[in-house]
């Protein structure tokens, strides 16, 4: 009961936290790689010595490339997204990249188009709009039997004002990443918001599922609680099972950001900050929104 009851400074950390995000969103934008753009990713490997990316990321800067972002792979090469090349840069491109005694070989150079960059960005947007429909849909018929106090529609509209919680986090930090490092929003990014949508809705599930299961038994047993002790008691039943559940991803997610290859580092990391936020939504934020929405809904 101690969230149900200090409810507000929740909602007060949880705004600040947005707010935090969004600022960072705004500030930095995102950084969006040839994914959505449109451009080309070169893969090289070297013989000998690897050059260090201070020494790289000049040369190409003289060579005249601009916007790219160079990262180690492995331990003998390197990752470069860049903008479509020219003839020149594509031919010279070993040349350029042959330094301090390495000897550079292209292994692979893919170039995306533009057409197919914006078309990639609308499937994805198209593809998170569907998963968040969805999940209203399949809450509301869920819960279609649980219509006192809550009705099922609003049970999934909180689950959703959760979900954009924890997308807005994520992509918040990710601003802020681009703006340290130069990390792009890709593929791999909107796999990682997808995978934190569907993690972070399995724990508000839970935790609702528990409150209906609750106020079935008092139906049964013809017994009349205040709604927000149902949920507080609910709450209490779920906690230590969210909170393993969670430490057992992130200790996993931990171990693939350090261990890793460092192509996904950033994918690590993004779910690292997202499933945090899905956690601590599942817990501070969707339940007592419940009760603040019964309790203002009673009022009215």
């Amino acid at each position: 009961m101690f969230i149900i009851r200090h409810r507000n400074i929740f909602f007060l950390v949880t705004a600040a936290i947005v707010l935090a995000s969004a600022i960072s969103l705004f500030a930095f934008g995102l950084h969006f790689g040839i994914d959505f753009t449109g451009g080309t990713l070169v893969e090289v490997r070297y013989e000998g010595v690897r050059p260090d990316t201070a020494t790289l990321t000049s040369a190409l800067e003289d060579a005249g490339f601009e916007g790219f972002s160079l990262r180690e792979s492995g331990d003998t090469g390197f990752t470069l997204r860049t903008s479509t090349l020219t003839n020149e840069q594509r031919e010279g491109l070993s040349t350029i990249m042959s330094h301090q005694g390495g000897t550079a070989h292209v292994d692979q150079l893919t170039e995306i188009g533009p057409t197919i960059g914006k078309e990639l960005r609308n499937k994805a947007l198209l593809a998170l709009a569907l998963v968040l429909l969805c999940i209203l849909l399949f809450i509301a018929f869920a819960f279609r039997k649980v219509s006192t106090p809550i009705s099922s529609w609003i049970y999934g509209l909180i689950a959703l004002v959760a979900l954009l919680h924890d997308v807005v986090v994520p992509v918040g930090f990710f601003a802020f990443l681009g703006y340290l490092t130069g990390a792009a929003v890709d593929t791999l990014f909107v796999t990682a918001v997808l995978t934190i949508l569907g993690f972070s809705i399995h724990d508000t599930i839970v935790v609702f599922d528990r409150v209906r299961e609750n106020l079935r038994i008092n139906q049964e047993r013809n017994r009349k609680e205040d709604f927000a002790e149902i949920a507080g008691r609910s709450l209490g039943q779920t906690f230590v099972r969210s909170v393993n559940t969670s430490l057992t991803v992130l200790f996993t997610l931990l171990v693939l950001y350090f261990i890793g290859p460092a192509s996904t580092r950033d994918f690590a990391l993004t779910l690292l900050v997202g499933i945090t936020a899905g956690t601590y939504s599942s817990i501070f934020l969707a339940t007592p929104l419940l009760v603040a929405v019964e309790k203002w809904r009673r009022k009215k």
